[in-house]
């Protein structure tokens, strides 16, 4: 059949309309906004008030028990009181859940990090971000830059000591799993085998009972241990932080948790409008200057 050429020109136009319209449908369309790349829907995905969390329309944020001073205030972290307890809510209103939307869980320290499954949306116990960790859990932004120091009751040849090498002939004890037990066998690297306790409450008895010489906490610690528990005891001093990078605390969660990119970015907020100084100047600003060991 003979056709025009303006007809044919006309058929030819809704061939190529109709042709598109085909492709368009069954092209592959965009993911959806869970399972999009993160850069394209961060914004979405943490949303105030409607992070994917362990339950809907709450934070559940765990810390070890008894939680301790200067980070807890009276074994209570739902109070608000303390450097942790503080920032903990701060982030959790950052991310759009008050004070009622928030479940506190107990869970003991070195399980916070292990491998495995987590019952919690994050954890804040003043864990250290590093490297080997990492491998197990995701972390958020550093909220604590934070030094290890030792602890010796006065009148003691501990106290007496100035220097790393100073401390290579004591007897020292930490906390299993902590930074302040890596410091004695990476950087003090003793003669003895260091004393290894399930709790900072052990190790302050095995002080106090003269079953060691000097024990190893974060500094913060340090200053309400000889304020408040071990008022016999004296701060020898405070190590350089190891690697030129300081060391730093950050919250704990699963490993590859969606949540972790909204933490961060709390945190992150949390520092540059000056909350997190406000809180460390409000629960830490006890502290004065301890010497550094070198």
């Amino acid at each position: 059949m003979y056709l025009a050429p303006r007809t044919l020109r006309r058929a030819l136009a809704a061939a190529t309309v109709a042709l598109l319209a085909t492709a368009v449908g069954c092209a592959p369309q965009p993911e959806d906004k869970a399972s999009a790349a993160p850069s394209g829907s961060a914004a979405k995905s943490c949303a105030q008030g409607k992070l994917a969390t362990r339950t809907s329309g709450k934070l559940t944020i765990a810390t070890d028990e008894p939680a301790y001073e200067p980070w807890f205030k009276d074994g209570k972290p739902a109070n608000g009181k303390g450097f942790e307890s503080a920032v903990a809510y701060a982030v959790a209103r950052q991310l759009g859940y008050d004070k009622s939307a928030v479940v506190w869980q107990s869970v003991p320290f070195n399980k916070a990090f292990a491998p495995g499954v987590k019952t919690f949306d994050f954890d804040i116990n003043q864990v250290s971000i590093s490297t080997e960790r990492k491998k197990a859990v995701d972390f958020s932004s550093g909220y604590y830059d934070v030094r290890q120091a030792v602890i010796a009751l006065k009148g003691s040849k501990a106290a007496k000591a100035t220097s790393i090498a100073a401390l290579k002939d004591l007897k020292l004890g930490a906390q299993v799993g902590t930074t302040s037990l890596d410091y004695i066998s990476d950087v003090v690297k003793p003669k003895q085998e260091a004393a290894v306790y399930g709790k900072n409450d052990q190790a302050k008895s095995a002080l106090k009972n003269g079953q060691v010489d000097a024990i190893v906490v974060d500094l913060p610690t340090a200053f309400y241990i000889t304020s408040a528990e071990v008022t016999n005891a004296r701060i020898v001093g405070q190590f350089e932080n190891q690697g030129g990078a300081p060391e730093q605390f950050g919250l704990v969660l699963d490993k590859g948790s969606a949540l972790t990119s909204c933490v961060s970015g709390a945190v992150d907020a949390l520092r540059k409008d000056g909350t997190l100084a406000r809180l460390e100047k409000q629960w830490l600003s006890d502290a004065v200057d301890a010497p550094v060991l070198k």
